[in-house]
């Protein structure tokens, strides 16, 4: 397949929750790819330092600050991004909590908080991106699900209810931008070390667990989502919508590791 396929040159991308983690990584891939980036964070200071590693490294790289629950900063900060560049050609929908908690413990103050930040906030984010989003089929948005979004574990619960419903989001969004030429897929990562997942990795006990359940037998770095947001963001991927691509070691395909199975 040609690289030119890969290539966003010219392309401007908006990754929320950007600072660190898998937003990082992912901001990075479409950097080095040629685009544009506008990352987003709540943390301004660690978005700050973000921004200048990535200009150091020759691209070009903007800190956009703001709460994704904030549908006014959202929606000004989309304007602001349309008038330095007349559009928006690729949204990542990153920021994303977690509450560890279970039904019986589960507040409603923690359940709306995720529902918020994790469902509802990219419903907000990809209605005042597509706004701005061109006509020509360069338009992408990619929601950040998880595995959780397709499968579910116990002591999470509003997590997994969020990452279904961006799941859901996904399809419909898919559905309703379609006639625009504008594509929405979602990403599912698996289990990924990254500042967010520090307290289930520093439990040695369920981090080699999770080791041994996966087939290729260890977690993901960040990096390793380097080739899947830069397909969908790309040309590559100019006839996929509506979809989720699972990136995840291979847990959700196998029941039992081979050393459990009967």
């Amino acid at each position: 397949m040609p690289e030119s396929l890969f290539n966003l040159t010219g392309r401007t991308a908006m990754i929320t929750g950007a600072a660190r983690g898998l937003g990082a990584a992912m901001a990075a891939a479409l950097g080095h790819a040629g685009a544009r980036l506008f990352l987003n964070d709540i943390d301004e200071v660690t978005l700050s330092a973000r921004c200048a590693a990535l200009l150091e490294q020759g691209m070009q790289a903007e800190g956009v600050a703001f709460d994704v629950c904030d549908a006014a900063g959202v929606a000004e900060a989309m304007r602001w991004i349309a008038q330095r560049c007349g559009r928006l050609d690729i949204l990542v929908n990153n920021a994303g909590i977690a509450v560890y908690k279970g039904l019986v413990d589960h507040g409603i103050e923690d359940w709306n908080r995720v529902m918020g930040v994790d469902l509802t906030a990219l419903y907000v984010v990809a209605r005042e991106a597509a706004k701005i989003m061109p006509e020509d089929g360069h338009g992408r948005i990619i929601n950040v699900s998880s595995i959780l979004g397709l499968i579910s574990r116990p002591g999470i619960l509003s997590y997994v209810v969020a990452k279904h419903g961006v799941i859901g989001m996904t399809r419909a969004l898919a559905a309703e931008l379609g006639a625009r030429r504008i594509t929405c897929n979602a990403i599912a990562p698996g289990f990924f070390e990254t500042p967010m997942s520090d307290s289930l990795t520093a439990d040695g006990a369920f981090k080699q667990m999770i080791t041994s359940r996966t087939p290729l037998k260890r977690w993901a770095q960040p990096e390793e989502l380097s080739g899947p947001i830069v397909f969908l963001a790309s040309a590559a991927s100019s006839f996929v919508t509506g979809q989720v691509l699972v990136v995840d070691g291979g847990i959700t395909a196998s029941l039992f590791p081979p050393e459990m199975a009967p």
